[in-house]
């Protein structure tokens, strides 16, 4: 039964990736469809991230009500709904409406499967699961692209994702007895050590917010994730934009290299779960921190020839794969187990205000000083979360 809900649970994070790059492939289609500038893909995209922050935030809340099994199955369907709704719409305002609803469903699934992760299984799982996001990202621009060169339209890519989301969903609502075992420590899978114990009884009440900040540890992971994600999601937005017009390179070449900077991600998660039980989470998040460093040093640096931006770049893939999943795992052993799907949620709304914000606020800084700033403006954030990430080991350190 252990080894069976992981199976769903991975299946469940390929489909929360399946609808993550809909938009981007298939927006130079809907952008003059719809009648708007090309700039407003990034309403769209934040009205999602407003649903999103919104979900995790009252995750806790909603699995300790219904359990995370009910709560993910549900947020499947949520997004499934959303999406058939993005196949039908005529309109821009509706497409962002219907990004509200999107954005709630992606973040309970999100949160509520980290929470179920972190709590009940080995660490390396965790890095696979994040990997298994990465595996559904990659494949929705091939489902995508075939339904616009076969005729079908941006909207058959959507209602395609949209079937597999409804399939997904019916499968999680069967898989909900498996999400209540307890005990898991007795059916773990060979290797995996055992999880901690499960609590007697549950508090009575949800932690608040003002509660959660205030616990010891809290006050670093938070801006370290901000300050992580506002490093990542610059560099795989910026990346092709730096290659051709900072360094010169061709635009097919920089596309490849900017696109190996998100397979980087994806194979550094799974080869980075089976080092993790060993190395320990600590470890991990320094030595993937340290690793995208000196890929940015190696974007940053001169040099007589393109190849060290580029393998720079897989370097910097290499280094952040390893970082959020590890952060994430900890929640339980760092802040305890009766905070942890709480903080959890409050660490995921973090990530994705850093995620939201920072790409757009680098446009601005390229667009008044030159996008040559590019590796210093990753730098900036990359610094500060290994920074904040030592001060969160040396802080629950002295709680422990």
């Amino acid at each position: 039964m252990y080894s069976l809900l992981l199976a769903v649970i991975y299946l469940a994070f390929v489909s929360l990736g399946l609808p993550e790059a809909l938009l981007g492939s298939a927006w130079p289609v809907m952008q003059p469809e719809m009648g708007v500038p090309l700039s407003f893909a990034g309403i769209i995209s934040m009205a999602t991230t407003a649903g999103i922050i919104t979900s995790v935030l009252l995750s806790h809340r909603l699995t300790r009500k219904f359990g995370a099994g009910p709560v993910a199955a549900a947020g499947v369907l949520a997004t499934a709904a959303a999406l058939l709704g993005f196949s039908a719409a005529g309109s821009f305002w509706a497409l962002c409406a219907l990004a509200v609803p999107y954005g709630l469903g992606s973040g309970a699934v999100d949160a509520s499967i980290n929470g179920v992760v972190a709590s009940r299984y080995a660490p390396r799982h965790m890095s696979w699961l994040h990997c298994f996001w990465g595996v559904g990202a990659s494949i929705s621009p091939h489902i995508m692209g075939w339904h616009l060169a076969g005729g079908a339209g941006w909207g058959g890519g959507y209602r395609t994702v949209a079937l597999i989301q409804i399939a997904m969903a019916a499968a999680l609502f069967l898989s909900l007895p498996l999400w209540k075992e307890r005990g898991a420590a007795a059916k773990a899978a060979p290797g995996d050590p055992p999880p901690p114990p499960t609590p007697p009884a549950a508090p009575p009440a949800a932690p608040g917010l003002s509660h959660i900040v205030k616990i010891r540890g809290v006050g670093f992971v938070l801006p370290a994730l901000f300050a992580y994600c506002a490093m990542e999601s610059t560099a795989g937005l910026w990346a092709s934009s730096y290659l051709v017009l900072h360094k010169g390179i061709a635009p097919e070449t920089s596309a490849r290299y900017a696109s190996l900077f998100y397979l980087g991600i994806t194979a550094g998660r799974f080869l980075c779960g089976f080092a993790a039980d060993r190395a320990g989470g600590r470890n991990m998040v320094r030595i993937g921190l340290a690793t995208a460093a000196a890929g940015i040093l190696a974007v940053l640096l001169p040099a007589a020839f393109d190849g060290m931006a580029l393998a720079g770049l897989i370097v910097i893939g290499l280094g952040c794969a390893p970082v959020f999943p590890s952060i994430m795992h900890a929640a339980p052993a760092s802040f305890g187990r009766e905070n942890a799907q709480a903080i959890i949620g409050v660490q995921m709304a973090s990530a994705y205000v850093g995620m939201t914000l920072a790409p757009p606020l680098f446009g601005l800084v390229a667009g008044s000083a030159g996008i040559g700033l590019y590796p210093a403006f990753l730098l900036a954030f990359a610094a500060p979360a290994l920074f904040l990430t030592e001060k969160l080991n040396k802080a629950i350190g002295r709680g422990a």
